[in-house]
């Protein structure tokens, strides 16, 4: 690294260091107004930000500006317009003004918006998120935005994020006002994302459609060695995979992201990157930076990142853990147990609000990790099942039964751990293990959502967590606002909720076939596929949940359900038409060139040697000619499937056609081409194996 870390860290960030640095002592306390109380921005101060900004950008390098939004893509959108102005003697200016910085205008109807906006209604707006420092992209001035429709609608990923904050926000001060709390201003919820990638050589890469069209290979037999060994975790990190890790930490520190940790993943090629906790919108953000620049860094040494939630089949795909805490704006967790927490009645009152909230609210935190690659992905040995569960730990847990028994007294100590060999030292250890298989689980002061798929955004599961915690946390406060005896009403509350939830609580292995079975009998739903999940979205309780919180209005609830059944669609759709391309233009031929070969070369032995064996050879030809002509029939099977698919008119029958035959179809077509794969010479075989790919790095 060419400069020390600490200079380097937020160099392309417009800080608050920046703009107290920069900005007037009135304007700059405006705008923490603004900032940290939501005060109404005027425009003469944010004139004179957006002209310190345009300074301090240029200085840097800019030579344009765009506002970043979020929309419905799941990605990051940017339109750039130059500082430049003319000056009317035939020179030019650079100008930015407060109206520039404040509001933008994109189109509104070429983005995904679920008919919210006609094809000919084209105006939209962005919106300047002050709470969410601007950078430097690429010689850009990046400035966060909001994204809404002409008509008010949101049509982004960020603005109901923002609205879901500011709801938990209110409901939790609410409970710490009754608890005698008078100084806290802000409750905050606060993301750490871990996130899962893998890297290949580019060359490879460019050799495989469906990676180039749908981020995951379609076909591939398995390679003689996987994951097996257990040896890639944590192992020594290649050379070539290092230096694109010090790139991508110096790229990621210069924007401002905590990127703090970066080990080898469980599958060969799998890598991880996590930050340390942001507020929730900054967090965010940031997660889009990590993956855009991500992709971006591969490109400089020649390979390419891999986001997707399940590349290669037989082994681990990738996830995106999301680590969810609560915080008040002055320093206090709220998620903190303490050092005895069975007397903490704060925490166990937002501890019963989140209980009750996972177990009520499930199908909605299984539709937020919902996609099409996330469907490969969760219930395997690598992922959380699609059960939604909470993990407590053992102290948690005995806390947890103490409050059903009705006799709180104490809880586990946590101890210490000693290894056995007088030079190593005695560890202090945790009052709980770790539980990988749990869906949600609890890990000290904070909640682990582990099912949120690698290439997603955030966002979605962090709406419906604030929301649904706003919502339970905003009954308890009802009910004790009339409250005679608060401590009394207190305890009846939270006994209450424990009782009624503990179903949801499970501490054992989430993998197992017994807790399939387990849940069933607790009632607990399992929603196996995206599908599914999405039909949760627009149910009479979730509509009202979300408007009463005005989270969503119901036009844009059924917008995003609009939306999200498109884009599965459309995913398998490019899948299938990449298998068939993929099929009869690469293997069939390939294959039938082999058997050519094969049969010649039979031929000739026996012009040679008339009473040559040649047994062995015909029976690998017959072998590959039989799965040549079911490679066929399983190609015209899913043409015809597709073909059934995309007649539906209606979205959700779609997407359920979809899933329900072409996705089944694509199956079938990949049995016969994986065998043909591990028989086929590889002089012959089209394209890149999964040797290939995950081993040569």
């Amino acid at each position: 690294m060419s400069a020390n870390v600490c200079e380097v860290f937020g160099s392309n960030v417009f800080s608050d260091v920046v703009m107290k640095e920069r900005l007037p002592k009135d304007i700059y306390k405006a705008l923490k107004r603004t900032v940290d109380n939501g005060e109404l921005l005027k425009l003469e101060v944010a004139n004179v930000v957006a002209n310190s900004m345009k300074d301090w950008a240029i200085e840097k390098g800019a030579t344009h500006y765009t506002h970043w939004f979020q929309p419905m893509t799941g990605k990051t959108a940017e339109k750039h317009d130059s500082f430049l102005s003319p000056d009317g003697i035939g020179k030019a200016v650079m100008e930015f003004s407060g109206k520039e910085l404040i509001q933008g205008e994109p189109d509104a109807s070429s983005f995904p918006n679920g008919g919210l906006r006609a094809t000919f209604e084209a105006r939209g707006y962005t919106a300047w998120d002050c709470t969410s420092p601007a950078f430097i992209k690429d010689e850009t001035l990046c400035i966060p935005t909001a994204f809404c429709s002409y008509t008010g609608e949101a049509l982004d990923k960020k603005t109901p994020l923002l609205r879901s904050m500011e709801a938990v926000s209110a409901q939790a001060l609410r409970i710490l006002r009754l608890f005698g709390n008078t100084t806290t201003a802000k409750v905050l919820t606060t993301v750490g994302p871990e996130q899962e990638y893998f890297l290949i050589d580019k060359k490879l890469y460019q050799d495989r459609k469906d990676l180039i069209f749908s981020g995951r290979t379609l076909f591939g037999a398995k390679p003689p060695k996987g994951q097996e060994l257990d040896d890639h975790y944590f192992g020594s990190i290649k050379e070539r995979i290092s230096a694109y890790m010090r790139e991508l930490d110096e790229e990621l520190w210069k924007l401002g992201v905590t990127s703090k940790t970066k080990h080898n993943e469980v599958a060969p090629a799998q890598h991880e990157m996590a930050p340390i906790f942001s507020t929730t919108n900054i967090a965010t953000d940031h997660n889009h930076l990590v993956m855009d620049t991500m992709c971006k860094v591969a490109n400089h040494h020649d390979l390419v990142c891999l986001l997707h939630e399940k590349p290669f089949a037989g082994v681990n795909g990738s996830g995106k853990h999301n680590n969810w805490s609560i915080s008040t704006n002055d320093g206090l967790n709220l998620l903190e147990p303490g050092k005895t927490p069975h007397d903490n009645t704060q925490f166990l009152t937002f501890l019963a609000a989140i209980i009750s909230a996972v177990d009520e609210y499930a199908p909605l935190l299984r539709m937020s990790a919902a996609n099409a690659g996330n469907d490969h992905r969760l219930g395997a040995n690598e992922a959380p099942p699609a059960i939604i569960s909470i993990f407590l730990g053992e102290q948690l847990n005995d806390i947890v039964e103490q409050i059903i028994a009705g006799k709180l007294s104490a809880s586990i100590e946590a101890g210490v751990l000693n290894i056995g060999v007088s030079t190593l030292p005695i560890l202090p250890k945790d009052v709980t293990d770790r539980n990988r298989t749990s869906p949600f689980a609890f890990t000290g002061n904070k909640f682990e959502f582990r099912m949120v798929g690698s290439a997603q955004s955030i966002s979605g599961c962090n709406i419906v967590l604030n929301t649904i915690v706003a919502e339970h946390l905003k009954r308890i406060a009802d009910e004790l606002d009339n409250a005679k005896d608060f401590n009394v009403k207190l305890i009846e509350i939270i006994t209450k909720l424990v009782k009624k939830h503990e179903r949801v609580v499970f501490n054992g292995d989430g993998y197992s076939e017994d807790w399939v079975v387990e849940a069933e009998k607790r009632g607990l739903p399992n929603i196996k596929s995206t599908v599914e999940a999405l039909t949760y979205f627009n149910n009479e309780e979730n509509v009202k949940l979300f408007t009463d919180h005005k989270i969503f209005t119901k036009e844009e609830i059924d917008a995003r359900q609009e939306i999200m059944f498109e884009e599965y669609a459309k995913t398998i759709n490019i899948e299938a038409l990449t298998m068939v391309e993929m099929a009869k233009k690469e293997i069939i031929p390939a294959c039938i060139e082999y058997a050519t070969t094969l049969a010649d070369s039979i031929c000739s032995i026996k012009a040679a040697v008339a009473s040559a064996v040649t047994t062995a050879q015909e029976e690998v030809l017959i072998k590959i000619s039989t799965l040549i002509a079911e490679v066929q029939n399983k190609v015209a099977a899913l043409e015809v499937e597709v073909e059934g698919a995309t007649s539906h008119s209606d979205i959700e029958d779609q997407a359920f056609a979809f899933r329900e035959k072409v996705f089944i179809a694509m199956g079938d077509l990949r049995v016969p081409c994986d065998a043909l794969e591990s028989i086929v010479s590889e002089a012959y075989w089209p394209y890149p194996t999964y040797s290939d790919l995950l081993f040569r790095v």
